[in-house]
Order: structure tokens, then C-alpha cells, then sequence
């Protein structure tokens, strides 16, 4: 409150300035997701502006600033309900992270927010989303109030859900449970819940006037030196160049793929421009014949790059268009993450077409297949535009084969009748 800004800028005009700067550096400049006018033109900003900017007014001389730069894969799959009082909390919790999917990429965090309104208690969800990671200490010590023992139940109740990893079934699908909560109208019992993906990108520092803040980086000897190579021994090469709807329809559920050859790229404004352009008979400036499709918006190569991080965006937006796809413009596989819904795994089933799963959170690595990529088509749509890759040994999953089987139903299904059967051990 004795804070004064020294400049003719409101507080969103300084923090989208900050945003611009971060995100069109020429060193290091990141993927351009925002979009303008979201119900119309949804034409993007080119540098993320604007950010969402949340404001809280506390005593004292210094300015506490978190940053949260979260992906839209996760932002998607936050909850709201307005509950009744004597409704329970786990029990809504346990209903609803099924129907969140895979495509926040599990294992990640777990944020809600009990009580307020129903954007206070969003805001609150998103705010403990911020906190460090902390259950593994919290249950070596033991639960010290009714809230910490309320996290502790969470997160044992959702990974013995089996969700698991990817959705691909597991002993793990959360990592944490954050619970912010605030007073109530006595008729009221709102809860929201966000997850943060395995992607935790935050920053938190302090301004106290003295001058500018200058974090740290990070040294790369602090993360797991991650190498990948082709597994040629157990996973079959497929050349996309020859690749025939009968080879497609060969392929088994779980089956690892890697990848050569060209491949197109599309997500959702791009479906929807072909579903337009289909519509009034207007000819598609791309032949889908016998191709691969990689639901992705690939970042700007910086230096030598040919591709920046190019990882794979959430393949359940893209259901509605299936069936159009693969009925009228000869497509015969698709590249994503997360599963995929009844409507498309139908269109799969009737078309024996088949639906791979790339990695989600391994943006960096995917990139390193891709040998050379141009934009074919829909360019103004930025990294929304449909690219060809031409890819080396990119590794894929096997998630919907051409008989309608989802490893993302038969996975955490599997893994959630094993871990309902292992023994429970006394502490």
C-alpha cells in the first residue's frame, strides 16, 4: 500500500510490456499462443499479449510478483461447481479427474480452491498452484490440521484412480494436492480445481524499489541429463512416404512406432478452415491422400534450428473434425496427445484409420526428429498454419488402433483393478 509506480502506465499495460519482452527476445523467442477477439477473428498477438494480470493490495513497501506460464492443454481441463454445503469435497474430486483426461499431461499438480464465489475460489485454485512441491515431506511428518490430511487423502485416492502417467495407466497421476479456501455464503459451497501439468513453469521475486531483479538461471546440471535413441529392437519403422490405409490398419494397441518421412501438420484453426473451405466446394490447398496428420504448433527455429519445440497439442479438440477427415479428404492416421472421445474413436473404427500418441511435455526432444519443415498452407494462422515436417525416426505410441481400442480406456483400467488388489501395508 506504500507502493507508488513511477510510470503513465496502468499496471496490465507494464505486465503485457514485460510479456512481449520475455516472449519475442531475439535469443530465445517462445511460441505465440494468445489470441485476439476469442469469439470472432481469434487472430493472434504475435507476442502473448495480453496476460492475465491478478491484483491483491496488502500492507507494506515492496511488490511480491508470481508468474505463471501455463499451457492451454492444462488451463482446459480446470473445473468449476457450485456445491451443496453438505456435498463432499473428495467425492466430487474422485468423479471429476476421470473426466479431465490425459490431456493436462499427468503426473502433475492438483490446485482447488474451496469456498468464496465461484471466481474466488477459481482464483484461489490457481493461486496454490504456485506453492512448491511439498506432499512427500507432508506425509514422512504426518498431517498436522483437517486440511493437510485432507490433501494427504486426495492424493492417494486419485493415483489409486490407475490414471497414470500420460493416461496410459499408472501408480502415479498426481504428484500434489494444493487447497486454498476462503469463508462461504452459508447456502453456497463452491470448489474449483486446476491442474498444472508435469510442465511447472513459474517465476516469484520481490521489487523493493532498489532497482531491477536479476533471477538466477538455472544450471543445466541441476536437471537429469535426458538422452534418447531410436529402439529399433522392439518398435517398427514406418516410412510415411509409402504408407498404405492396409499397413495402418495392421498396427496393434500400444504398438511403438517411429516415424520417417513427411508429415502434415493442423490443429483447431486449421480443421476448422478445411471444414469451411469443404463446405462451399472450395478445393484444399493441401492433398491428404494416404497422410499422417500432427496435431502441433510448433515454436520459431532460433539459430540453427530447423524447428523449435514441436510437441504434441491435445488431440480431443480435434474430434469434432474427424469424421470429416478421414471421410473426405483421404487422411489415414493421426498424431496427438491425450486420448481421444467416442465420437472420434468411432470415426476410427469405421474409417481403420488409427490414432498415435506423441509425448506431451517433451517439446525439445520431439523437435529433435523433425529434419526440415516449410509451411504448406493457412500461413496468417502463425504456428496454427499447416507445416510439413520431414521427420526421422519420430517415436510414437499406437493409442487407437483401427478396431476402436483406447489404451487410455484399457490402460488406467488395468492399472486401477492391480492397484485396488496390492495389499494395503500398516504405517
Amino acid at each position: 500500500m506504500n507502493v507508488r509506480f513511477d510510470s503513465k502506465q496502468s499496471l496490465q499495460e507494464i505486465c503485457d510490456e514485460g510479456v512481449r519482452r520475455g516472449y519475442t527476445n531475439p535469443d530465445n523467442p517462445l511460441r505465440a499462443s494468445v489470441l485476439d477477439d476469442p469469439l470472432f477473428t481469434r487472430r493472434n498477438t504475435k507476442d502473448n499479449t495480453p496476460c492475465i494480470v491478478s491484483v491483491e493490495l496488502v500492507p507494506g513497501d515492496t511488490v511480491d510478483v508470481q508468474i505463471g506460464s501455463k499451457g492451454g492443454g492444462s488451463e482446459n481441463k480446470s473445473k468449476l461447481a457450485m456445491l451443496n454445503p453438505s456435498d463432499s469435497v473428495v467425492d466430487w474430486v474422485l468423479k471429476t479427474v476421470p473426466t479431465m483426461g490425459a490431456g493436462w499431461c499427468p503426473p502433475g499438480m492438483l490446485g482447488i480452491g474451496v469456498g468464496g464465489t465461484a471466481e474466488k475460489a477459481a482464483l484461489m485454485a490457481k493461486q496454490s498452484l504456485m506453492e512448491s512441491f511439498d506432499m512427500h515431506e507432508l506425509i514422512a511428518r504426518g498431517p498436522q490440521n483437517k486440511l493437510e490430511a485432507l490433501r494427504i487423502e486426495i492424493y492417494e485416492k486419485v493415483n489409486a484412480l490407475g490414471i497414470g502417467a500420460q493416461g496410459l495407466g499408472g501408480l502415479t497421476t498426481v504428484l500434489d494436492v494444493k487447497i486454498h479456501t476462503f469463508p462461504t455464503h452459508a447456502a453456497s459451497l463452491p470448489i474449483a480445481m486446476i491442474p498444472n501439468c508435469a510442465a511447472t513453469r513459474h517465476a516469484h521475486f520481490v521489487l523493493d524499489g532498489s532497482g531491477p531483479v536479476h533471477l538466477e538461471r538455472p544450471a543445466l546440471s541441476d536437471w537429469p541429463d535426458v538422452k534418447w535413441a531410436p529402439d529399433y529392437k522392439s518398435s517398427k519403422q514406418v516410412d510415411l512416404n509409402t504408407l498404405t490405409p492396409a499397413e495402418v490398419a495392421s498396427w496393434k494397441p500400444g504398438q511403438t512406432l517411429l516415424l520417417s518421412g513427411k508429415m502434415l501438420t493442423g490443429r483447431d484453426a486449421a480443421h476448422k478452415r478445411i471444414q469451411d473451405m469443404l463446405a462451399k466446394g472450395e478445393p484444399l490447398p493441401v492433398d491428404f491422400k494416404n497422410r499422417v496428420i500432427y496435431y502441433v504448433g510448433p515454436v520459431d527455429p532460433v539459430r540453427d534450428e530447423v524447428v523449435g519445440p514441436a510437441g504434441p497439442t491435445t488431440a480431443t479438440r480435434m474430434d469434432k473434425f474427424t469424421d470429416m477427415m478421414l471421410e473426405q479428404t483421404g487422411l489415414i492416421a493421426m498424431v496427438g496427445k491425450a486420448e481421444r472421445g467416442p465420437v472420434a474413436i468411432d470415426s476410427i473404427r469405421k474409417h481403420k484409420s488409427a490414432y498415435l500418441m506423441a509425448v506431451g511435455g517433451a517439446a525439445y526432444l520431439v523437435s529433435k526428429a523433425i529434419k526440415q519443415s516449410r509451411v504448406l498452407a493457412f500461413g496468417d494462422l502463425g504456428m496454427e498454419a499447416i507445416y510439413e515436417f520431414d521427420v526421422v525416426d519420430m517415436p510414437v505410441t499406437v493409442a487407437v488402433d483401427s478396431q476402436g481400442v483406447s489404451v487410455h480406456n484399457t490402460g488406467p483400467a488395468e492399472w486401477s483393478a492391480r492397484i485396488a488388489g496390492i495389499p494395503v501395508v500398516a504405517a
